[in-house]
């Protein structure tokens, strides 16, 4: 009982540490810059995701009314020219709203701040890209996330399982199975077509890494759940599949995602 509780616990751990990551390494996840503009020191906050059917709006707490600047914005992969929108500063906070964009529009966009003559551009390292979607509802997208954590959990805790004195696979693989169906297959496809007005942009439809890579785990499972009844050395093919789903939950979340093509949108 305490090994197979331990097993649980290392699950989870591994687990959360692999959401975190793949969260926090997306091309979604929001980037943060600090500059330094006549000593005065400024921390910028750069959104990489828009959802609704609002314009998007930057914000910017300066605490400093004398600040002013402009954002310059693009559509993503094109070759318009930037477009200059000013930021309005009301008691410290800089302000400016681009327009928003059909779901998986991007835009590319960097921001200049000015203290009189003085002048800098952020981010550093070049435009950021923003990619709109349309309104998830909170449940659903909540439901979808918890299943497939639960997913991605079993499948750990059914891999570790070899490290039992008494290794019981077939519910654990079978359970991983079920919540990979459930949360890739039926949730996130209900996820996709709020967000990206598609339910699956994957393999042979599209390039959408966060398709074809679910389908990828969910494969795996399906011959490991196989092989545990024909195969003459099971524990491999739950092996081999529990290392592709931890690998296919480190790669980032939304790379290679939905992404409108404004030469054939006619936008």
């Amino acid at each position: 009982m305490k090994r197979t509780f331990s097993l649980w616990i290392l699950a989870f751990s591994i687990t959360a540490a692999s959401a975190v990551y793949q969260r926090m390494t997306g091309p979604t996840y929001p980037v943060s810059e600090t500059l330094t503009l006549n000593g005065k020191v400024v921390t910028l906050k750069f959104e990489r995701s828009h959802g609704g059917e609002t314009d998007f709006r930057m914000q910017y707490d300066t605490h400093d009314p004398s600040l002013q600047g402009f954002v310059e914005w693009k559509r993503h992969k094109t070759n318009d020219p930037w477009t200059r929108v000013p930021l309005t500063n009301a008691d410290g906070r800089l302000t400016a709203d681009i327009p928003h964009q059909p779901p998986a529009g991007k835009l590319d966009y960097r921001v200049t701040i000015l203290d009189g003559p003085a002048m800098i551009s952020l981010p550093s390292a070049g435009p950021v890209v923003v990619r709109f979607k349309g309104d998830v509802p909170t449940a659903v997208l909540l439901i979808h996330v918890l299943v497939m954590f639960g997913a991605m959990l079993f499948s750990t805790r059914t891999g570790l399982e070899v490290f039992a004195k008494e290794p019981k696979f077939q519910w654990l693989a079978w359970w991983t199975v079920a919540l990979l169906f459930a949360g890739g297959m039926v949730l996130g496809p209900v996820v996709q077509k709020y967000a990206f007005d598609a339910y699956w942009t994957g393999w042979p439809f599209g390039n959408d890494l966060t398709d074809n890579k679910t389908a990828a785990a969910l494969l795996s499972w399906i011959a490991a759940a196989w092989a545990l009844k024909r195969a003459k050395n099971p524990k491999r093919w739950v092996v081999a599949a529990a290392l592709i789903t931890l690998a296919v939950f480190l790669i980032p979340h939304s790379v290679l995602g939905s992404e409108l093509d404004y030469s054939k949108a006619g936008h």
